[in-house]
């Protein structure tokens, strides 16, 4: 019996399309992870492993894997700000496995922003502005449901 696909799963073509979004959102704060944690390659390794899968290059599973790093890499971040960005890296790489995922991307990376930039709404309202204009259309409501 075929397993019923969850709407939060969505198809792979899906996936692919969305990680594309969600790993471009996550290199935009990158530089934050990596001015505080020199030398910690797994945020940049999990963005790029999710490319590959969005290439067809690579299978979910090991994209799933880099994106527990990351996690792991989050929790060992200097600071909050860093914690914020490999959580958001974390995230678009585990689009891969469930689309879902590509939620917590803006999540993080504005939060990031709003914690290194604390006396300037703008830079996080900008960053906000231009993650929902890059969106494909059609995952406009899946991303950002309404509440």
């Amino acid at each position: 019996m075929a397993r019923e696909r969850s709407p939060l799963t969505r198809s792979e073509h899906d996936r692919r399309e969305l990680i594309v979004w969600a790993v471009a959102c996550a290199e935009r704060v990158l530089p934050l992870f990596e001015e505080a944690s020199p030398g910690d390659p797994r945020p940049r390794e999990a963005l790029a492993g999710a490319m590959a899968f969005a290439r067809g290059e690579l299978r979910i599973g090991a994209v799933r894997r880099l994106a527990v790093a990351c996690h792991a890499a989050a929790r060992e971040a200097r600071t909050p700000a860093a914690t914020a960005v490999a959580r958001a890296c974390g995230h678009a790489a585990a689009v891969a496995h469930m689309a879902a995922h590509a939620r917590g991307v803006p999540l993080y990376a504005l939060k990031a922003l709003a914690l290194t930039h604390p006396a300037d709404p703008r830079v996080v309202e900008s960053e906000d502005a231009w993650q929902r204009a890059w969106l494909p259309d059609r995952f406009a409501d899946f991303v950002y449901p309404a509440r």
